[in-house]
């Protein structure tokens, strides 16, 4: 959400002289639609739909998407697909892969819990919980953040569907790196981080033939890279370097 992780980072690297647009996708805070329920389609038609307000624009000198966490996975996929975008970059990013799931759980119980989440599409269940409760999210970590006032927001709302973990699980966010030619990719990742997989961060690297570059930072959580020094500075000014030394830029604006 805006007031979140992607309205902290916007506040950011506005300072350092881009201009940026941090929005609410749909189902979430302000924005209408589905109430708790991650629309993967439609959350890149609304990247789709940001880049042409950027477009629109006489002042922007190049465009890019910037991700984090999940964001990160929809940023690489919507850059993917869409040529007006001329970088992106993912910070503690989770690179979706069904075929990743299935090598680790198997196809057998991989298809059982897509199945699962079928048969309750429409249910809520907590999208944090402590203690161990169920949640999508689960464990300790995520409750740190988003169960606390760490994240607190108005709009905040700790719930999402079962139907959204179905959608998560049936993204493909890591094939996308085939598919972005010659846009340039940063990754900015932590080596330690037990719920976007550094492993799958150096794999979308690795698969993107175009200019690119992978930044390791020395976190012991993923939420580290959301709100804790000097994690999210040393992101927020690779990134701003990265988007510099890509994106054609006048004499006074870049647009990230």
């Amino acid at each position: 959400m805006k007031e979140q992780v992607a309205g902290a980072y916007a506040e950011r690297l506005t300072a350092e002289g881009f201009a940026t647009l941090a929005f609410d996708h749909r189902g979430f805070g302000e924005s209408g639609g589905r109430r708790g329920h991650e629309d993967t389609q439609g959350k890149l038609e609304d990247l789709r739909d940001a880049v042409s307000v950027l477009a629109g624009r006489s002042d922007m000198a190049g465009i890019s998407v910037v991700g984090i966490c999940l964001g990160g996975g929809y940023a690489v996929r919507a850059a993917a697909s869409d040529p007006r975008v001329k970088a992106v970059a993912g910070i503690a990013g989770a690179y979706n892969s069904p075929a990743h799931l299935i090598e680790s759980m198997g196809v057998t119980n991989y298809r059982a819990a897509l199945a699962g989440f079928l048969d309750d599409y429409d249910e809520f269940l907590p999208a944090v919980a402590p203690d161990g409760g169920e949640a999508a999210m689960g464990g300790d970590e995520p409750y740190a953040y988003y169960g606390t006032s760490r994240s607190a927001s108005l709009h905040w709302e700790n719930r999402v569907t079962r139907g959204s973990l179905h959608s998560l699980m049936t993204f493909d966010a890591l094939s996308a790196a085939d598919l972005l030619g010659d846009t340039p990719l940063l990754v900015v990742h932590g080596r330690t981080d037990a719920y976007c997989s550094p492993d799958l961060a150096r794999a979308l690297y690795d698969r993107s033939p175009g200019p690119k570059e992978i930044r390791w930072l020395d976190t012991e959580e993923h939420i580290d890279l959301y709100d804790v020094e000097p994690h999210v500075t040393a992101a927020t000014e690779a990134t701003a370097a990265f988007l510099r030394s890509v994106l054609a830029s006048p004499p006074d604006r870049e647009g990230a």
